[in-house]
């Protein structure tokens, strides 16, 4: 332990704790701009310097540790002057133009300079060129960046995907595509970290909202959305609600005003998933011969980015199974269109998702196969539906709960775990089981899948045969598994992974909580809905098996296949 006296208070640490968490051990904050806990603590903004008697330099406070005997002052007039002007400095190569900011409200750099009453600057504005790719799913203004470098480390660090890169140095240093001349041409994974731990709007999602209010208005166009099981935990946090609160109900009624005409869950579509996919799992275990080991779930098109850039190897792998995403639009177009006797050319898919991969998703050319358009036309992130719910003036506190349509809005206990990491895995070894045996497991039994670790390994028996699985969450644990695999040190046969940290809970779609990682606050919410579930078993859906009954047959089926699965080879990532 070392002792020291931080603005008057004496404080004992244990030896190397940065000077910025000793005081915030004490109860003393000292502003922050390009920190991030256990990510970022390069000290590149200088916003969280101290003076320390008899040191002649200030201090970053989140880089240098605490020494026996220091004695600091976090807002001496040293440290105050020179903390103003170093965002001064920022704010002279930065485009405050806050009012036309996704950002704006949610801004770090914004409530840091409220915060210390910088109300002009005093240095000449010279703003790079904003750059950015008009149809990309993800975005970049460079006039905004601050040259924090989080979305360099995230990138790195976390997903192991090593977009971002800082090119040239000192005053020039800038953030830039590494390996690539633009983030078409990488190899991007579209998982949208950056975008979640970026502390400004110098990263954001492609807005396609415009899209959706202009179908909306067409009276030739039926305009459907479906809710992703992960948007019922975030979608209620801007406006104050609680998860139980703002939950797919209440949404459905904002929807419905907005001018929707139907609203589905696309729970239904993770019920049918796993029908499909669990059949084709089962399929393998039978005939193992020939099959290619682990079956990977293809469901988060982050990971499959992933996999196909850097493991491609690996493709056939991945189930042939489309996400529920896909699933969803594929049936809403076919069967649910043949039902209702709409004509399905005049059908506008809408999802609303935690996720900006699921813009590229939807645009594939192979994602056509209902009536030969765009199997979902448009994919929304969380953070896009608040700004459409903003923009209309609703007041969803104000609005009595509506139920979702029918028959592409039923879903079980299964089907709502989706969006956790494990809840792929869990609901599919459920209906497995059933599948192989005849008989119900107890739903919780494969529960262990369950949690934040990055990598959790278990081995079930179904009917006396063992069950290796792995489930993976963020791309850099993805990366450590499949080295493993491909050095043959790792060995499985089934394998969920989901391309952010702690699941679809924590999407690169999902609203912004400086700081906070709110994956492990969000998952809970659905292992509650599931266990208050009467449905627990994706094969207990009694729309699903009607769908299959009327429609598809069963699992696996020729009309199966058409319309649910997908030929990964069919398009190419970035070389």
């Amino acid at each position: 332990m070392v002792n020291a006296v931080i603005d008057g208070k004496k404080v004992s640490v244990p030896e190397n704790t940065p000077i910025l968490e000793a005081a915030r051990a004490a109860g003393i904050d000292i502003p922050t701009l390009c920190y991030y806990k256990d990510l970022n603590d390069i000290g590149a903004c200088r916003v969280c310097v101290v003076e320390a008697e008899g040191c002649e330099r200030l201090l970053t406070a989140c880089n240098n540790a605490v020494e026996d005997g220091m004695v600091i002052h976090t807002d001496s007039p040293k440290a105050r002057k020179a903390r103003r002007m170093n965002v001064e400095l920022i704010l002279s190569r930065h485009d405050s133009s806050c009012t036309t900011c996704v950002r704006s409200g949610n801004c770090k750099l914004q409530s840091l300079a409220n915060d210390l009453n910088i109300t002009s600057v005093p240095f000449e504005k010279e703003l790079p060129p904003a750059g950015g790719a008009s149809v990309f799913p993800l975005q970049r203004d460079s006039s905004k960046c601050i040259k924090c470098f989080r979305c360099v480390q995230v990138c790195d660090k976390i997903q192991s995907v090593n977009i971002w890169d800082m090119t040239e140095q000192g005053p020039r240093a800038d953030v830039g595509v590494s390996r690539a001349y633009s983030l078409e041409e990488s190899d991007c994974a579209l998982c949208g970290q950056c975008i979640t731990h970026c502390p400004v709007g110098a990263l954001y999602e492609r807005d396609d909202t415009e899209k959706v209010l202009s179908a909306i208005d067409d009276p030739e166009k039926t305009v459907m959305f479906q809710i992703a099981p992960s948007i019922r935990t975030a979608w209620g946090e801007y406006f104050g609600l609680s998860a139980d609160t703002a939950d797919e109900q209440l949404l459905a009624a904002v929807l419905r005003r907005m001018g929707a005409d139907y609203v589905f869950d696309t729970n239904f579509a993770a019920d049918l998933t796993i029908m499909e996919e669990g059949s084709e799992f089962v399929e393998k275990l039978k005939r193992p011969e020939g099959e290619k080991f682990p079956l990977f779930t293809s469901c988060c098109p982050g990971w499959v980015r992933f996999l196909k850039a850097h493991y491609p190897e690996f493709t056939d792998n991945l189930s042939t199974a489309k996400s529920p995403q896909q699933m969803f639009g594929a049936v809403a177009k076919s069967y649910w269109a043949e039902l209702t006797g709409t004509d399905p050319h005049n059908i506008f898919c809408v999802s609303v998702m935690p996720c900006v991969a699921k813009k590229h998703e939807c645009a594939l050319g192979s994602m056509n196969d209902a009536c030969g358009d765009a199997d979902v036309d448009v994919s929304l992130t969380t953070r896009e539906l608040v700004r459409m719910i903003r923009a209309a003036r609703i007041d969803p506190s104000a609005m009595e709960k509506q139920p979702l349509d029918r028959p592409l809005g039923t879903y079980t206990g299964a089907g709502n775990i989706f969006g956790a990491s494990g809840g792929v895995m869990e609901a599919a070894l459920r209906s497995a089981h059933f599948l192989v045996t005849g008989e119900d497991p107890d739903p919780d039994m494969f529960s262990e899948v369950r949690g934040m670790e990055g990598v959790k390994e278990r081995v079930y028996d179904i009917a006396g045969r063992k069950i290796r699985t792995a489930v993976v969450n963020g791309l850099g644990n993805a990366d450590k598994l499949l080295g493993a695999l491909k050095s043959g040190k790792a060995n499985y046969d089934f394998v969920e992974v989901m391309a952010c940290p702690g699941g679809c809970v924590g999407g690169g779609g999902q609203p912004i909580h400086e700081g906070e990682f709110m994956a492990a606050k969000r998952a809970p919410v659905l292992y509650r809905q599931d266990k208050a579930s009467s449905l627990r078993f994706s094969h207990k859906n009694p729309d699903v098996a009607k769908l299959y009954s009327d429609y598809l047959e069963r699992p696996l089926s020729e009309k199966s296949h058409h319309l649910l699965h997908t030929d990964h080879h069919a398009w190419d990532m970035p070389v």
